[in-house]
């Protein structure tokens, strides 16, 4: 259930448990809250409502007089009635039950909470993995959005593949990556994650083994357990993922595929070498193992380019490679790419069309013409140093509040800071104890389910004084001052 936005109004003359009443009444009769709908607890009413516990319980109370609710020990409160079962003999649709047998996994209930708190102004967002507002160029994307009359912006659907103006560009960028691709071997997606749904309904069978680091973005969203996929973790070391056991785990499991982010992973930050690199290439290759390479982070180093991404030593179409803006421009022009095999690509395409028609032409064609221009690479380059200043801030703050507590890594691009805790509490307390103070954090757990002792920080959302009071007072309950 969302969090409840309404709040009573304290100076009413309408007592407050009457206001209450009346709005959880027409959330039921209205058929937002449909039978078999949990109401949220008496204390989290209280705390939503900004009032005594006691208040919600006469307004429950009145609810159940009515027989719109029931209460169990143990099992909270729920719906059990509501206009069209009191005045039919039928009974209404139980769209609980459809909720629950929906074909796609629902988020775990931690990633629901952080999803749910983001939308909080007031919290401080210590883990969100995107650039700030404040670093973000809206300037220039209204400049930009000034249209010439020359511009050849269409308003109507693009091609399967996308606009190919864009393609051609992206076709050209990615040459100083050293990956050599035409725009026929592109698809233009609504973001990474799109990709990753793409791939996982267009290329492969139920119950099909995925290999990824461990710990693993993937482990945080659902597109291929969802499909009904299974997802098989493979041990991280300074170099990127072990590669000498890909090739026996892959024969033990049947292994589809290998996904990997090799350039400042999501979450621990690692930078795969070039020697890693071209080890993972040749192991897949010699398995018939086919890989999706993300690099949503790629342009984001500091003080060096990474390695070539491993697609660019690919020749025979084993690589299935991931790009995007979201991270590096805006996450709201939701565009990213997949290069690979004209058949793949072709395939891929026509499961898009099937599920929406294509990306946005409007940001298709903003994206072309950021990335033509050079305006792209410009912004690139004042984002690095923003990004930098941002991480050595922020390990200076470590320096100063954790060195007895935690050990972190140090990482030369993207977004994250991989904080390992000494103290021996749990990721999952320290989650719900900082979010009571206002503090969002990423744990662990939400990366590797068994994982109760790191942090995915980020330096890239919150302001520099947002980051040193969070930290800070992150130590101190780390602490239990």
């Amino acid at each position: 259930m969302s969090k409840i936005e309404w709040k009573p109004h304290k100076y009413s003359s309408l007592p407050l448990h009457l206001q209450i009443y009346d709005y959880l009444k027409k959330k039921i009769l209205n058929g937002e809250w449909t039978i078999g709908t949990k109401i949220p607890s008496q204390r989290t009413l209280a705390n939503y409502f900004e009032v005594n516990r006691s208040t919600i319980v006469t307004a429950l109370e009145e609810l159940a007089a009515d027989g719109l609710v029931e209460s169990k020990v143990g099992s909270g409160t729920r719906v059990v009635n509501n206009t069209w079962s009191l005045l039919a003999s039928s009974p209404p649709s139980d769209w609980i039950n459809y909720v629950r047998s929906g074909i796609h996994e629902p988020n775990i209930s931690i990633i629901q909470k952080i999803n749910e708190a983001e939308a909080d102004s007031n919290i401080i967002r210590l883990g969100t993995g995107e650039l700030s507002p404040d670093l973000l160029p809206n300037n220039q994307m209204a400049k930009l959005l000034q249209f010439d009359t020359g511009d050849t912006l269409s308003l109507g659907y693009e091609e399967p593949k996308g606009n190919l103006d864009l393609r051609k560009t992206i076709s050209h960028y990615l040459k100083k990556k050293g990956i050599e691709t035409s725009p026929a071997s592109i698809l233009i997606v609504s973001g990474g994650l799109q990709a990753l749904q793409l791939i996982s309904i267009g290329l492969l069978k139920r119950e099909s083994v995925i290999f990824h680091e461990s710990p693993s973005y993937l482990k945080s969203v659902h597109v291929f357990q969802s499909a009904g996929m299974n997802l098989f973790g493979i041990p991280l070391d300074k170099e990127g993922i072990n590669h000498e056991s890909i090739g026996k785990l892959k024969r033990q499991h049947h292994a589809a595929l290998l996904y990997t982010i090799p350039s400042f992973h999501n979450p621990t930050g690692t930078l795969m070498s070039d020697r890693r690199r071209k080890q993972v290439l040749v192991i897949c290759e010699k398995e018939a193992l086919p890989i999706i390479e993300d690099d949503v982070y790629g342009e984001l180093w500091f003080d060096n380019p990474p390695p070539k991404p491993i697609k660019a030593n690919d020749n025979q179409g084993n690589v299935l490679y991931i790009g995007s803006v979201s991270k590096s421009l805006s996450p709201g022009l939701r565009i990213g790419w997949i290069v690979g095999p004209e058949p793949v690509i072709d395939r891929l395409a026509d499961i898009k069309m099937q599920t929406d028609y294509g990306s946005s032409s409007i940001s298709q064609f903003v994206v072309n013409k950021w990335i033509k221009s050079g305006l792209y690479e410009d912004y690139l380059n004042q984002v690095r140093v923003e990004l930098k200043c941002r991480r050595d801030f922020m390990i200076n703050i470590l320096n100063t509040y954790f060195s007895d507590i935690a050990t972190w890594n140090i990482p030369s691009g993207g977004f994250y800071i991989w904080l390992q805790l000494q103290t021996g509490i749990t990721t999952r307390k320290l989650f719900e104890a900082a979010l009571q103070e206002g503090i969002l954090l990423n744990p662990g757990s939400v990366y590797d389910k068994n994982d109760q002792e790191h942090l995915r920080l980020s330096y890239s959302y919150a302001s520099l004084q947002e980051l040193k009071k969070g930290l800070k007072r992150l130590s101190e309950l780390i602490k239990g001052k």
